[in-house]
């Protein structure tokens, strides 16, 4: 660990709510990034589609923004600039790569999402190559993959989610509820550690890799435990997506019963969108309600994780007399997650119907940028020797276990409300 680690001008997750909040302001005062293209079907369609002036000029703005905020999140949080103009570059150029690579019209049709080939070629690259120690130091896939939760918030409508009705909220508070518990038992039961515990039972239980990492920024998680769960999370979420919909349709499942399924069972996002595709528009529909009604108890579930954090794990909880203290609690919590909600609410109670969707396309593409970046960079300082091996079986086993809870309690739950 670097030692510039002890130098921080800022806390890192205050960083992320600035720069966050840094990025949002300008498209709402109109400097809009325009979205690039990275759609293409044969390799004559590179000079036509992306490699055009337009589309080029699209990459470069996205470009500048995301070194400028990246190079103002390394020097507020400390790390040397030195390295930071070294890497960041080789990170997005790896990221480009697999942003192309997702923009082909066969892997589209598999509804394989950017972050699945930008994790694949970083873990890729850094097993083939020995990076050297001050590469790895510089890269922040915290600060990226935060940054990518506050963009995440400006999606999160509240009035979208109320239009549907309850039920989608109702399902997934049953759902989050019953399917952490039941991780968090079976991990235990595992003999699991604590860190890896909690974070596999918020993965499976709210929105998969997002839960996870706002799990391990509220309980200062290991890095490579992360990896591990964001592993476990993508490896299953393919199967899911495309195995689901036929079990639906073999066994004439309503759509709505089936959209509520696929929603509150698949991890990811764009999963839960492709896998909804595949049945019908009103599955697709009830499908993106019920994860968005997952996504919103986020913020909430990160805040009660924390405070649970904290009194567990806080060497003063052990005295009967020395309990936690409000600023103890503050000091644990991801200030991050006031970002996420903070920008829900802007974007849900403040800004009107018009800014929202002329602002809505550009925040949408920066926020895969960003996780983008931060898989790439996960997948670079991960050794598949620390993925894969003696350690991971149990977590393995019990994150499949519970995920087959997830699906049958999900699909009961379902067939109560939406039958």
């Amino acid at each position: 660990m670097s030692s510039s680690k002890n130098n921080l001008i800022l806390h890192e997750d205050w960083v992320v709510v600035l720069l966050g909040a840094f990025i949002i302001l300008l498209a709402v005062i109109g400097f809009i990034i325009p979205v690039p293209g990275f759609n293409w079907r044969h390799m004559a369609d590179f000079s036509t589609e992306i490699f055009t002036l337009s589309n080029l000029g699209a990459i470069g703005l996205q470009f500048m923004l995301v070194f400028v905020v990246a190079g103002l999140a390394a020097l507020l949080t400390g790390k040397p600039l030195k390295y930071f103009l070294v890497v960041f570059p080789v990170v997005y150029t790896i990221t480009l790569v697999a942003l192309m690579m997702a923009g082909n019209a066969n892997i589209k049709n598999l509804n394989l999402e950017a972050v699945i080939f930008s994790l694949s070629l970083g873990l890729l690259l850094g097993n083939l190559f020995k990076l050297p120690v001050w590469f790895r130091e510089a890269l922040a896939t915290e600060v990226y993959v935060k940054i990518g939760l506050v963009l995440l918030g400006t999606g999160i409508i509240f009035s979208d989610i109320l239009k549907a009705g309850s039920l989608g909220l109702l399902q997934a508070l049953v759902v989050v509820l019953s399917v952490w518990y039941f991780a968090f038992w079976l991990c235990r039961k595992f003999k699991i550690d604590d860190e890896l515990t909690m974070m596999i039972s918020s993965a499976v239980s709210i929105c998969g890799v997002s839960a996870a990492i706002a799990t391990s920024g509220a309980i200062k998680g290991d890095p490579k435990k992360l990896s591990s769960v964001i592993s476990m999370v993508l490896i299953t979420a393919i199967p899911m997506m495309i195995i689901m919909p036929y079990i639906a349709q073999y066994f004439n499942f309503p759509q709505e019963v089936t959209g509520a399924w696929l929603g509150g069972s698949i991890d990811t996002t764009g999963a839960v969108v492709a896998s909804g595709t595949l049945v019908g528009e009103t599955a697709l529909q009830v499908s993106t309600i019920v994860k968005f009604s997952q996504n919103v108890l986020l913020g909430v579930a990160a805040f009660a994780i924390s405070v649970y954090w904290t009194y567990t794990k806080n060497p003063l909880a052990k005295d009967e007399q020395s309990k936690p203290t409000l600023r103890i609690i503050w000091e644990r919590f991801p200030k991050f997650v006031l970002g996420f909600v903070g920008a829900s609410l802007l974007f849900s109670f403040v800004l009107s119907p018009q800014v929202t969707a002329d602002v809505k396309g550009s925040l949408k593409s920066l926020q895969g940028l960003w996780f983008a970046l931060a898989f790439t960079s996960i997948g670079l300082e991960t050794r598949f020797s620390e993925l894969f091996n003696k350690e991971t079986k149990k977590p393995l086993y019990a994150f499949l276990i519970a995920q087959g809870f997830n699906i049958v309690i999900t699909l009961i739950v379902a067939f109560i409300l939406f039958g």
